[in-house]
């Protein structure tokens, strides 16, 4: 989507603000022996509060009003009677369609007590996050966000998941571009003023890829292997983007 008024700045505001507000609360919400389908329907109780559906729900049928990740789970887990454990790496993603405009965020977080490894590879992915924001300016390759993204990973001696991707959202749950996290010098695509679109680095202690579980929606690793992600919907200016996931 490429905004043209502020009127839909707005809109696309109150989306950001509501799925920002609603991944902080589920955090505070989840403690050891929740069950992720309930962490998740206490988000879904949030959204329908505010008039918004779920976006996964609606765009893709997703058995859940959230995606709530777990250690070896990159993406997309499916909220079940899976309870939450002490030292967990959890990942919640949070998307919802208001009005007619679609936002998009997500965060991991540990369980108590905290890890070395996890933290390092969460502050590591919100770095990678950051450089991939101010490196998304109008007029500018693609390319360079995804640079951005992956030179801040190594930096810090973790890898970038290949196969998940930013994009473009705002109409729509997924829309063009698509923005790798790595860098692709065939990628010559420039980002333009008014562009909505995410900023959502996958990053792992020892995985590339991900791979569908057998359920038909979890993305995961192998056995061992942990991921952290970040995610904020922005839109795309000449000079700072405006981050519309930022809660206030």
């Amino acid at each position: 989507m490429t905004l043209s008024n502020d009127r839909e700045l707005k809109a696309l505001k109150r989306v950001g603000q509501l799925v920002a507000k609603t991944l902080e609360s589920m955090q505070r919400y989840a403690e050891p022996g929740i069950t992720t389908l309930e962490l998740d329907q206490y988000g879904e109780r949030l959204l329908a509060a505010a008039g918004a559906v779920s976006a996964p729900r609606k765009t893709y049928d997703f058995p859940g009003a959230t995606c709530i990740s777990i250690n070896e789970e990159a993406a997309h887990g499916i909220p079940g009677p899976r309870k939450l454990a002490a030292g967990d790496m959890v990942n919640i993603d949070v998307s919802a369609e208001l009005d007619g405009y679609y936002a998009d965020t997500g965060g991991s977080f540990l369980i108590p007590p905290s890890d070395t490894l996890k933290e390092k590879l969460c502050e590591a992915t919100l770095r990678a996050r950051a450089a991939g924001i101010k490196a998304a300016r109008a007029g500018e390759p693609i390319n360079k966000v995804s640079r951005a993204i992956q030179r801040a990973a190594q930096m810090q001696g973790f890898k970038v998941v290949r196969n998940l991707s930013s994009h473009g959202v705002g109409a729509a749950l997924h829309e063009e571009p698509t923005i790798r996290n790595y860098f692709d010098p065939r990628d010559t695509e420039c980002l333009h003023a008014g562009q909505v679109i995410t900023i959502e680095p996958f990053l792992s202690n020892c995985a590339h890829h991900v791979v569908e579980l057998e359920d038909g929606w979890t993305l995961a690793g192998k056995p061992g292997s942990l991921f952290a992600q970040y995610e904020h919907t922005i839109v795309v200016t000449r000079g700072t983007p405006i981050i519309v996931t930022l809660p206030s």
